[in-house]
């Protein structure tokens, strides 16, 4: 099997990215962001998701974290479509739900090539630590772009701003899982009436 591998390199003024994500992993994870509270979500998608990902950033925090998140979730969606490769053989949908004490997060999406997001979230702060809640959502939409992919995140329970975070990273690295495994079925087929992706 051709390894679904990828490393990616983005350099712009405001940030220096470099992700390295393999699809068929065992959820190792390497993170040097700058931003302690992504990090310990992204771990929740290599791990959740059995991917091996490998993240290295250098941005402009001094202003704030907005386009480090930001740019890190377009790498991270440009090193997903470049693993992922003409998609053959793919489930293509994937779908989780994760409780985490009171909060419970669902996400559903599809490998569909046509980017778009649905983000049902409400957080009753505006901060947790230092990290502003307002950048999961550049975080998913920049993912959501550069992967071509379409993704509903929706937060169904939940009171305390870390659970409900970490339930939506758990369950989208759970959800791509799904998506991205090999249908033992359809190797060689495209997953779509459209015959592309």
């Amino acid at each position: 099997m051709t390894a679904r591998s990828a490393t990616i390199a983005r350099n712009t003024l405001e940030t220096q990215i470099e992700v390295s994500i393999n699809l068929d992993g065992s959820g190792r994870f390497s993170s040097q962001t700058g931003v302690a509270f992504l990090d310990h979500m992204l771990e929740q998608i290599a791990r959740h998701g059995l991917f091996d990902l490998e993240i290295k950033a250098n941005g402009d925090l001094h202003i704030d974290a907005h386009h480090t998140v930001e740019d890190i979730g377009i790498t991270i969606g440009q090193a997903l479509k470049q693993a992922l490769g003409d998609k053959k053989g793919v489930v293509r949908y994937g779908h989780a739900y994760v409780p985490l004490d009171e909060a419970l997060s669902r996400v559903a999406l599809d490998l569909s090539g046509r980017p778009g997001l649905e983000f049902d979230v409400t957080f009753n702060r505006d901060k947790i630590g230092d990290f502003d809640v307002d950048l999961f959502y550049e975080f998913f939409q920049g993912l959501v772009n550069h992967a071509a992919m379409t993704l509903h995140i929706d937060n169904l329970k939940g009171r305390n701003a870390h659970h409900i975070a970490e339930t939506i990273f758990k369950a989208f690295g759970r959800a791509l899982r799904m998506a991205v495994a090999l249908d033992q079925r359809a190797l060689e087929q495209l997953p779509s009436t459209k015959g592309a992706l």
